[in-house]
């Protein structure tokens, strides 16, 4: 049987299998293929590739493993959600969503009729269990095992070996192509959530039809449809990432476009950057002590990123006033501020304000209650909103994080 004929056999099986109907959607998302010189399996998020010889040293059932072990990569939004994890410690955040999704599995399939985890064939590790697992980490998500590698790894001098790493001969089973995610275009990236979600919730549909299956897999799901994040972490990696200063080059982090070829270039980095523009909508629900924590977080990172200035703009209906804190001043920014406004709601009239000003800001972030008749046109710049207790509102035009001050 070729390598191509297994993988579909592989795969096939799988879907049809109620145990992993909660994946059936996933299994079809991106392409799927074997490449010649891939020493494993690899995924971006969205495409699949597995190398002929590790296909061809696999059973049927340790291949079905791997297989599912890519799907739920993808489902779990592992190489977006995790980006940060991976700039941080890229083989923490490798070995963190490798433990999450091996245990889940071994779940789906206890008695391994269909998936077992891959055996060492030849070498010192022969016949040990390829791949990390871990009972400490049962029912945590990546970031909660990340810390505490993390932790671990600091208590034992830095050393962050796999070799150290749960059971089995502490390496993983594939390869987790990060910079495959980030170099998808924007238009993929939105499309890939979009085929995701859509194959989430055929995979709920097919869970009603089959039955629940092992190990808690229907809730997870259910709950990647409504995803909890912290709208701070994402507010201030937003601000940061579009207001990457680039004014002088740096060797203390290598630009990785060059590393793959092995040369060494600089990055380009800054200590400063140009204005941001705050918008906070006066005439909804949004309470007072909501406005002053945002507003202390945007301070914070105000901070962090050194803006030349920062324009605070309330809105309403029309921009009622415009307050403009140079550098030096972002420290009194809360205690000198004065909102204005309790008209009707008309986002739009914040990026025409900004033209006719002449405003190219870094970025623009939005805060409002979501009760709006638009998103706004002609945004000149990366635009965040912060939507406070409405999880209904999505913004047609940038990106949407939300607060919820009910739970």
């Amino acid at each position: 049987m070729s390598e191509e004929r297994k993988l579909t056999k592989v795969k096939i099986n799988l879907m049809r299998d109620p145990r992993f109907a909660l994946m059936s959607g996933i299994f079809m998302v991106g392409k799927t293929g074997i490449k010649d010189g891939i020493p494993t399996a690899c995924t971006n998020g969205r495409d699949e590739w597995y190398g002929r010889e590790f296909v061809n040293k696999l059973s049927e059932k340790e291949l079905g493993f791997v297989v599912a072990h890519e799907a739920m990569h993808k489902m779990y939004r592992h190489l977006t959600t995790w980006r940060k994890l991976h700039d941080e410690n890229h083989k923490l955040a490798n070995a963190a969503c490798d433990y999450v999704i091996n245990l889940q599995l071994k779940d789906l399939d206890k008695a391994e009729s269909i998936i077992a985890m891959p055996i060492c064939k030849d070498g010192p590790n022969k016949g040990k269990v390829i791949g990390l697992v871990d009972e400490r980490f049962r029912g945590m998500n990546a970031k909660q095992v990340f810390d505490i590698l993390k932790q671990e790894q600091e208590d034992n001098g830095g050393d962050d070996d796999p070799d150290n790493f749960g059971d089995g001969d502490g390496e993983g089973f594939d390869e987790h192509d990060w910079e495959g995610a980030e170099n998808l275009t924007d238009e993929e990236k939105k499309e890939l959530e979009r085929q995701v979600d859509q194959a989430i919730r055929q995979g709920l549909i097919a869970e009603k039809k089959f039955g629940k299956g092992a190990g808690g897999l229907g809730r997870d799901m259910e709950d990647l449809l409504t995803p909890t994040v912290d709208w701070r972490e994402v507010l201030r990696e937003f601000v940061k990432s579009t207001c990457a200063g680039k004014d002088k080059s740096s060797w203390r982090r290598p630009n990785r476009r060059f590393l793959g070829s092995g040369t060494y270039m600089p990055t380009l980095v800054s200590e400063t950057v140009g204005n941001i523009v705050v918008a906070v909508d006066t005439s909804g629900s949004v309470g007072r002590d909501e406005f002053l924590e945002f507003m202390s977080e945007v301070k914070s990172i105000a901070d962090d990123v050194k803006p030349s200035r920062v324009d605070m703009l309330y809105w309403d209906g029309a921009v009622d006033k415009h307050e403009e804190y140079e550098q030096h001043e972002v420290a009194n920014l809360i205690d000198a501020t004065r909102p204005m406004g309790g008209g009707g709601t008309d986002p739009d009239c914040v990026p025409k304000y900004m033209a006719s000003k002449g405003m190219r800001p870094e970025c623009v972030v939005m805060f409002t209650d979501g009760y709006v008749p638009n998103w706004g046109n002609d945004w000149v710049a990366p635009v965040l909103w912060v939507v406070v207790d409405n999880k209904e509102a999505i913004a047609e035009h940038g990106k949407t994080v939300h607060i919820d001050t009910r739970n």
